[in-house]
């Protein structure tokens, strides 16, 4: 997701994130107390799966986002522009510099928050359908021997296979572009992608994406502000058509009247209390930050699905600081990027257009070795004033590579580390050299990792097998279950996360549904 925001963006993002008038007082703010049956932290792809599946088994559940809503729509201005970025892009407590350049927007509860480590910037979605919102939609299955490979024993592939991610590819409306939107004028970037990947005899796919492509062909037809077909839905999609989880898992899970989304509710801590239920919480704000209220919510089942590193940085702090006693040992570790590469492809003989249209269509899948399996993919520039035959190739894959989310007492938080060469055997042995092979002879290929090392898709530190069961359980810690990113195991077997994520939540909460509701749940 947003890899032409890394590539073509990082020019020009000025800051003082989360920064507060010099001298302005401390006001008093109200405390709540409530109580609930089960609490789940984040509405992105775990947190929307749980949420209607356990309204539909008749519990009622509370969906504590930190973000706002954002509602799309034919010709809406909703989501800032790729190409003119705003103070929607950054949540209000961002690291004041993203991929090394200060940035300078008053605070607001945007988009992304980036989280800068060592060695490493996480990008970290908010908003309410959290990473559905601003990635790029790529929704890939692995194959029975890469899953195998790369994820834990236990899992029935037949049941993967032919219930669970189909049933994501349902719900997300999954669907390929259509040859006569590839075939018009902005979309010339995907075909030479296309032409380059066949000539190079390497496998050409076109990618299924959650995008009802009808509203870009109905901006081919002038019936709508173009969003799809300029490239400029990097940042979210104003024309709507894209299936984000707010639209399909998190608007079913509201009509059931069961589920309670509350948006701008920030959680700072969680704990277990004496009773053996768990506490947490929250700070109620305003879209700059400002704290209006704070709450105490204690219930029975705690999910947590705030994204790997958030999910991972609370569970850390509760455990450092003895809230959460007797945590699994390996809590912190097992964190991946999953071999995240982002390109930028200059060749000044390929015209590759102004305005690019997007937001994915084809991809190469390199798949045939489990061991380095990797995946490239062609994505859009934003339009830019003018023509710098430059366009986007975004690789990602399977890598032993792994860092660590520990604990550090003088910031009071969790810290991420990630050793300076984690991917290198995957980037270049394997990925570094398809892309250079795609784009040819005569391009110059940047490798905006190496500058600024960075991921979109965090993965694992809360990894199942290891800190959960493969149902997302927490490990000696009756009612707690992490079912977002945290749980991965690092990669998604050359995959973008987002569809293993949703089908290992989709039959966890089966499970979840059937074994636990009525005794733990």
């Amino acid at each position: 997701m947003g890899a032409a925001v890394a590539a073509g963006l990082a020019v020009s993002l000025p800051h003082t994130a989360g920064a507060r008038p010099i001298g302005a007082r401390a006001q008093r703010v109200p405390l709540t107390h409530e109580e609930h049956r089960v609490v789940v932290i984040g509405s992105g792809f775990g947190g929307g799966v749980s949420a209607l599946r356990l309204a539909q088994a008749g519990v009622p559940v509370v969906v504590l986002e930190r973000g706002v809503r954002w509602p799309a729509g034919p010709n809406s201005t909703t989501f800032p522009s790729a190409s003119a970025p705003d103070k929607r892009v950054l949540w209000h407590k961002s690291n004041p510099e993203l991929f090394g350049r200060p940035v300078a927007f008053e605070p607001y509860t945007g988009l992304l928050e980036a989280v800068a480590g060592d060695n490493m910037t996480a990008l970290c979605a908010t908003g309410v359908g959290g990473g559905s919102l601003i990635y790029q939609g790529m929704s890939l299955q692995p194959t029975e021997e890469l899953f195998a490979r790369w994820f834990p024993g236990g899992f029935d592939w037949a049941q993967m296979d032919g219930i669970y991610y189909p049933r994501v590819a349902k719900m997300l409306g999954l669907a390929t572009a259509p040859d006569e939107l590839i075939e018009s004028p902005t979309y010339e970037a995907a075909r030479i992608f296309a032409k380059r990947v066949t000539e190079q005899g390497l496998p050409l796919q076109k990618i299924p994406m959650p995008i009802d492509w009808d509203y870009a062909l109905a901006e081919l037809r002038g019936e709508m502000t173009p969003s799809y077909t300029n490239g400029d839905g990097a940042l979210g999609v104003d024309n709507g058509g894209k299936n984000s989880v707010d639209v399909t898992y998190l608007a079913q899970a509201e009509s059931t009247g069961r589920v309670d989304v509350r948006t701008c509710h920030e959680v700072t801590s969680i704990e277990r209390a004496a009773d053996g239920r768990w506490v947490v919480r929250v700070d109620r704000t305003d879209t700059t930050g400002t704290v209006l209220e704070n709450l105490v919510l204690t219930a029975g089942t705690l999910i947590m699905a705030a994204g790997s590193v958030n999910t991972t940085r609370l569970l850390v702090r509760a455990g450092a600081l003895g809230a959460i006693p007797d945590l699994p040992d390996g809590l912190g570790d097992g964190w991946g990027t999953n071999a995240d590469r982002i390109y930028l492809w200059t060749d000044p003989t390929c015209d590759f257009g102004i305005e690019q249209g997007g937001p994915v269509v084809y991809g190469s899948l390199n798949w045939s070795d489990p061991e380095h399996a990797h995946t490239v993919i062609q994505a859009s520039i934003p339009s830019l004033s003018m023509d710098l035959h430059s366009t986007v190739l975004v690789g990602y894959g399977v890598s032993d590579g792994r860092g660590t989310i520990r604990y550090d007492a003088g910031r009071d938080q969790g810290v991420l580390s990630w050793p300076h060469d984690g991917d290198g055997g995957i980037q270049w042995g394997h990925i570094d050299p398809t892309v250079r092979a795609i784009a040819g002879p005569t391009a110059v290929v940047t490798d905006t990792n190496a500058v600024m090392p960075s991921t979109w898709h965090p993965l694992g530190g809360a990894n199942m097998g290891v800190v959960c069961d493969i149902d997302g359980r927490v490990l000696g810690q009756r009612g707690l279950y992490v079912l977002d990113g945290a749980l991965m195991p690092g990669n998604t077997a050359a995959c973008n996360p987002s569809m293993t994520i949703a089908a290992v939540a989709e039959r966890a909460l089966d499970n979840l549904v059937r074994r636990d509701v009525g005794s733990i749940i």
